[in-house]
């Protein structure tokens, strides 16, 4: 499971964030707790949330070997359980979280958008095409709808949209046709049904292309699942509120859509004089960290600090 622990952009964060020692940071998406292990190591404490209960298991362990292993007059219990606090949580509620976690000022607000690797590769819920899998896609096992409830519920105009829309697909037409068609005789009901489909409606052989048919069809439905892009842009001016004047605020967006939403936020804020953008253009990974960890290929970061 050594995947889990590659946290993206991992220094260019941590640089980003300019971690100060006893200072206070905000991870509002904390995963298998990688960069929130970097800010701990580099002195800060942090307080790191996640709407997925499985990952906050691994976040937790993950944190508290990254505690055990501080220098010995770092390391004592009264220190240890001060170093980290996970809660589990939307940041969609970000400024309530803090408040009550005695976080409502904080030097960083650290986001590292989109889905983990533990998702992708040991959850069950039908993150990727991959595998054969019930089609869920919440990564709060406490929502109510699931991706087998929008495919099979939508009609043929409304997943033509939600396609266009969330996940940028151009044979979004197409490809809800087919899903259409194909559920008047099965419901579609696994991550494996779905892919299949797209696969036969696109005439996918798989060689040459290096992005599987069912990739845009799988971003949307899980965005439109957890309300990705509305969580996001509930979140960001809560994490400017619960900003030190001189914090930073760090955004990993991992598709164009999270992307542009935030660099219209940056634009915003800065135009008000609220934050100064350190980032003209996105940071993204160098090729070193594209060639060990594939799945960093896409990820864009932008930085700024907040002036007053």
């Amino acid at each position: 499971m050594n995947e889990i622990h590659q946290p993206v952009l991992l220094q260019e964060s941590i640089q980003g964030l300019n971690v100060v020692p006893n200072e206070k940071y905000l991870d509002a998406t904390v995963g298998a707790g990688g960069h929130s292990c970097e800010i701990i190591q580099n002195g800060g404490i942090v307080l790191g949330l996640d709407t997925d209960p499985e990952v906050l298991t691994i976040a937790r362990k993950t944190l508290e070997e990254c505690v055990g292993k501080l220098p010995l007059q770092e390391s004592s219990e009264e220190v240890k359980t001060e170093r980290f606090q996970l809660v589990s949580g939307n940041f969609a509620n970000l400024k309530d979280i803090a408040e009550k976690n005695d976080f409502s000022l904080v030097s960083g607000v650290l986001f590292d958008l989109g889905i983990s690797s533990f998702q992708l590769d040991y959850s069950t819920r039908g993150f990727s095409f991959r595998k054969e899998q019930p089609l869920d896609m919440r990564m709060d096992p406490g929502l109510k709808v699931t991706a087998a409830d929008l495919i099979n519920g939508l009609n043929e105009g409304e997943l033509y949209e939600l396609f266009t829309k969330l996940g940028e697909e151009p044979l979004s037409r197409r490809l809800a046709r087919a899903i259409v068609t194909s559920r008047l005789n099965k419901k579609i009901e696994t991550t494996a049904q779905l892919a299949t489909l797209i696969e036969q409606a696109v005439g996918f052989k798989g060689r040459g292309v290096k992005i599987h048919p069912a990739t845009r069809v799988f971003q949307a439905l899980r965005i439109a699942v957890n309300d990705e892009l509305n969580n996001l842009k509930s979140a960001l001016p809560q994490a400017l509120e619960v900003l030190k004047p001189g914090g930073r605020l760090v955004v990993i967006s991992f598709h164009s859509l999270e992307d542009r939403l935030v660099k219209q936020f940056f634009k915003d804020a800065q135009e008000k004089e609220e934050l100064f953008v350190l980032t003209k253009k996105p940071l993204v990974p160098s090729e070193k960290e594209i060639q060990e960890n594939p799945r960093a290929r896409s990820a864009k970061m932008r930085v700024a600090e907040k002036l007053r």
